[in-house]
């Protein structure tokens, strides 16, 4: 069953070895691409993350670096990976072929120059998740104790989304920056995120949370990182099944989708531990769902969600 996976770090992994890894095949890349090909990955979103060390005045380079591997490594050597720059891309895809859209993680690389965040758009980056863990100039993240909402440069980032149709992350926000967002964006969503409610993390969503995102007709795909997943910092498929089974006990059914974190986690979820392994997720959810609904897990959801022109 194809997949459409809403992020993963393989920029970062090709941007810090600086060209000695080979997309197609590198064994350090769980999101590689005979593993997206192998785990019928029909659509992966490659994040831009900036790390915090990077001195502020390279931090708009860093992203751009990552960009140019993205260009040069993921899709300039591996004619199956096609650039998907517009929703309605996700149509064009032939069999055999892998979509490959980017993605922002954090905001930190252009500082409050919304210039700069139209040179990513231009670029091809269709979602944009205002903060990491820690704050920047456009909001707090989900580990800053602060825990303050956007500012108004902030509020120009969504707004700049909304026009654009570029869908606006939660993922990384603290509490009230959440809160903020869902008054202001037209297309919000949750790329990589569990249930705090069943593992008692600030990354996750509590229940109120989760419910406004369905009432707001957004989407919320779940991450495969055990610290996510349970308290106990070791996790099963079983484990991640029950984030999906919560979600949809709170009337996400059709609003719930996967966002595997591959390449930006230290641990892994047993039988999940790269993207060759998707199908063993899929394989677990058949046995508790329809085929119509895990499909709306897998993909059909998020298709059902898109922007529509």
């Amino acid at each position: 069953m194809n997949v459409i996976d809403l992020h993963c770090d393989a920029l970062l992994k090709l941007w810090e070895r600086n060209g000695r890894l080979r997309f197609a095949d590198a064994p350090e890349l769980a999101t590689n691409k005979e593993r997206l090909q192998k785990g019928k990955i029909k659509v992966q979103f490659f994040a831009i993350f900036v790390e915090p060390f990077i001195p502020y005045d390279q931090k708009f380079q860093a992203a751009l670096q990552q960009v140019d591997h993205f260009y040069k490594e993921v899709l300039g050597k591996n004619p199956e990976m096609k650039h998907l720059k517009d929703w309605t891309d996700f149509d064009t895809l032939k069999e055999g072929e892998v979509g490959a859209m980017l993605t922002l993680e954090g905001v930190d690389a252009i500082g409050d120059d919304i210039t700069k965040l139209s040179i990513l758009y231009q670029l091809g980056v269709r979602l944009i998740g205002l903060t990491w863990n820690h704050a920047n100039l456009a909001a707090d993240g989900a580990q800053e104790p602060r825990g303050a909402g956007l500012t108004l440069f902030g509020k120009e980032v969504v707004k700049f989304n909304n026009e654009h149709q570029i869908l606006t992350d939660v993922s990384h926000l603290c509490d009230r920056a959440f809160w903020d967002v869902m008054e202001l964006a037209k297309y919000p969503l949750a790329s990589h995120s569990n249930s705090r409610k069943l593992c008692n993390h600030p990354r996750n969503l509590t229940d109120e949370m989760a419910k406004e995102m369905f009432k707001k007709g957004g989407v919320v795909h779940v991450v495969y990182n055990p610290p996510f997943t349970t308290d106990e910092g070791t996790a099963t498929i079983s484990d991640l099944i029950k984030h999906i089974d919560h979600f949809c006990g709170l009337g996400g059914v059709k609003q719930i989708g996967l966002g595997s974190d591959f390449d930006g986690i230290s641990q892994l979820i047993t039988d999940l531990e790269d993207a060759s392994k998707t199908q063993n997720l899929i394989n677990e959810l058949l046995k508790h769902y329809s085929e119509e609904e895990v499909r709306g897990f897998a993909c059909q959801n998020f298709l059902n969600y898109l922007p529509k022109n």
